[in-house]
């Protein structure tokens, strides 16, 4: 082997080498130490390993579904945008007729409880009368923006109107609403990271994790 390609080998390997789990780690000790690569986090509720096993699992679940319905994927910005991305790769084979759309739909703010005002814009110009919508929320909590959006979209004409969550917290409810397809229900906890954010923070976290309450209080 040259000296060059010698020299560029040692410089490559290191980075390939794998690191076996450490004597006496449990996996959770091993998930909480991932919450120390952000000083804000207080623990991990979902890994980056399993938010990506899941959401394959409703990308191939959603393509048998839509297969033959050309169905509009709408995603709400900003909290479901990484979300999206990622499920509808994983939609396999892809529906044909596949199309992305966006819509503006927030009771948040800056605040870390819903409102129940939701206000609400589109961003794009695709017509959805007689199509299938299929919205792509981060979270649905008091249910209020999801209600919003379904009953605007069915009332602007789709012929039918499904909701994907990647969470959902089932004890914040005020109305009644349960997404179609769900990722993880997860307790009352202010999670952030995956899209999820505070005051526009934490979003490309690769996992769900838990604030400080010092962080948002």
């Amino acid at each position: 082997m040259p000296a060059l390609a010698r020299a560029a080998a040692a410089l490559v390997r290191p980075s390939l080498r794998l690191t076996a789990r450490p004597a006496g780690c449990t996996r959770r000790h091993c998930l909480s130490t991932v919450a120390q690569h952000h000083p804000h986090i207080q623990e991990v509720l979902l890994p980056k390993q399993a938010i990506e096993a899941r959401v394959n699992e409703l990308g191939r679940q959603i393509a048998a579904d839509y297969a033959d319905k050309r169905p509009v994927v709408i995603g709400t910005l900003k909290g479901a945008v990484v979300f999206m991305a990622d499920l509808v790769r994983a939609m396999e084979p892809p529906p044909p007729g596949l199309e992305l759309e966006f819509v503006r739909a927030s009771s948040y703010g800056a605040a870390t409880v819903s409102s129940g005002k939701v206000d609400l814009s589109m961003v794009g110009p695709t017509d959805i009368k007689g199509r299938h919508v299929l919205l792509v929320e981060d979270i649905v909590d008091s249910g209020c923006t999801a209600v919003a959006l379904l009953e605007h979209f069915a009332t602007a004409g789709a012929a039918s109107v499904k909701l994907v969550s990647l969470l959902s917290k089932p004890e914040r409810r005020t109305v009644t609403c349960e997404p179609h397809y769900l990722g993880f229900p997860v307790e009352d906890k202010f999670v952030v990271g995956y899209g999820l954010d505070y005051a526009e923070q934490y979003r490309s976290l690769p996992y769900i994790g838990v604030l400080k309450p010092e962080c948002y209080a």
